[in-house]
């Protein structure tokens, strides 16, 4: 893959870089903030952009805006966003904008062979959550809340489906079958009156939305 990496901490933009370099990667530039992003993005085109949400200079949204544009200006360029904590509106803003995106949390780094399938997953068109805003949105407890309607399984299978799971993979985490992933798939599709696809990114964008709309 042809990566960019946008993070203004230069040891924690170094170490991604240097990883990606070791993984078989081409690092084909590197931004301290949003601007400096935009410009490496236009030229180099590459097939993932790695974006810290704040950086300079007022260390708010800056990078979560470069994100948006690449993705209306490149949109064959995946976007991994990355943040320090869970941020629930920002993140689905951004998931809800398209496909090849995600949202990790920088602790999320250190397990390095989730981290470089994360990121091949966003870069081949997929959408990625992480874990803990998955976890955040199925938990709340919310009057009227539709997800009441889901067992406890059907929840886990829920969680891994909107990480961007294949029904595959959902069976090897629950160690149950793919035949059985697939009904719980279905009864959740019909339980949260969504279409039932064989889609799997459709599938996705169809959770995150549902989770957005709560």
């Amino acid at each position: 893959m042809r990566v960019i990496v946008a993070e203004d901490d230069v040891l924690l933009r170094e170490g991604i870089a240097s990883l990606l370099d070791r993984s078989g990667h081409e690092v084909v530039g590197q931004a301290g903030d949003g601007e400096r992003l935009l410009i490496l993005a236009r030229a180099a085109k590459p097939d993932v952009v790695i974006a810290d949400i704040r950086m300079p200079p007022t260390h708010t949204t800056e990078g979560l805006e470069a994100a948006r544009t690449i993705r209306r200006e490149l949109p064959e360029t995946g976007v991994l966003v990355l943040s320090a904590h869970v941020d629930v509106e920002h993140a689905m803003e951004l998931l809800a904008s398209g496909r090849g995106v995600g949202y990790l949390l920088k602790s999320r780094i250190t397990d390095v062979g989730e981290f470089l399938a994360t990121l091949s997953r966003v870069a081949t068109g997929g959408s990625v959550v992480d874990p803990a805003l998955v976890h955040e949105l199925v938990m709340a407890n919310r009057r009227d809340d539709p997800l009441a309607k889901l067992s406890s399984r059907e929840r886990e299978v829920l969680e891994l489906m909107a990480e961007g799971h294949s029904n595959a993979g959902i069976g090897r985490r629950l160690w149950i079958t793919e035949g059985t992933t697939e009904k719980h798939v279905r009864h959740i599709l019909s339980k949260l009156d969504l279409p039932d696809t064989a889609d799997h990114h459709r599938r996705v964008l169809a959770v995150v939305k549902f989770l957005e709309a709560r």
